[in-house]
């Protein structure tokens, strides 16, 4: 399973990159709000540039087919590594916008997505990454470690090489559900992510350890 942080952040970036553990980075328009005033090419270059050439997403504000395909061959000129993230609009705009991409060989994120039927159908239009928001999904009464489950098992069968991501992650429990349920991907923020090291018994014990080495020190 491969770890992306959730963030805009350089900072948060640059300190968690330091564990060997980021694959990517996924952005979207609220972490972008929490930067406050930054610019947003040069914020998304920089970005790119600590990443080399693991994947970034961008998300697209265009809620139209052409606007979203604009949009996401101007975020693909940015650097070799970025992502554009197609939303799945309930017009079909978004299926249509990630055809046209597939077709001209630029990565797509389809985002904002709660059931397997908008999996499947984002994965048949091309997309290289789908996004299951696993929270929301859960809000609105879905199963989605069922979902993760069902589509990872359904993409293996037909042979396609999309890769879902389990976003939408508001507590550490999440992150060790999804990685049992098969997740090829999950992106987590940055709050979360610091969590994930800690366990109280794991400090107890170093600490025990610790105690025990100084009395050996002590004694010799």
């Amino acid at each position: 399973m491969e770890i992306f942080l959730d963030s805009a952040s350089i900072t948060e970036l640059e300190h968690v990159i330091k564990w060997g553990i980021i694959d990517g980075v996924t952005t979207n328009q609220k972490i972008f709000l929490k930067e406050k005033g930054v610019n947003f090419k040069d914020r998304i270059l920089d970005i790119c540039k600590v990443m080399d050439s693991k994947p970034v997403s961008v998300e697209s504000n265009g809620i139209t087919t052409d606007e979203i395909v604009n949009d996401a061959r101007t975020y693909a000129k940015l650097a070799s590594n970025v992502v554009p993230k197609v939303p799945m609009l309930a017009d079909g705009s978004g299926l249509e916008a990630v055809s046209i991409l597939s077709r001209e060989k630029i990565p797509t994120n389809v985002t904002v997505m709660m059931n397997l039927n908008q999996l499947i159908l984002a994965t048949k239009a091309g997309a290289t990454y789908v996004s299951l928001f696993y929270n929301r999904a859960k809000d609105s009464g879905e199963d989605p470690v069922k979902i993760i489950q069902e589509y990872v098992k359904w993409v293996s069968r037909n042979n396609f090489s999309t890769k879902l991501i389990a976003g939408s992650i508001r507590h550490i429990k999440d992150v060790e559900d999804i990685a049992a349920a098969g997740a090829h991907i999950i992106t987590i923020p940055y709050d979360i992510m610091l969590q994930l090291p800690y366990h109280k018994k794991t400090e107890e014990t170093i600490k025990e350890f610790d105690a025990a080495w100084n009395k050996f020190l002590a004694t010799d």
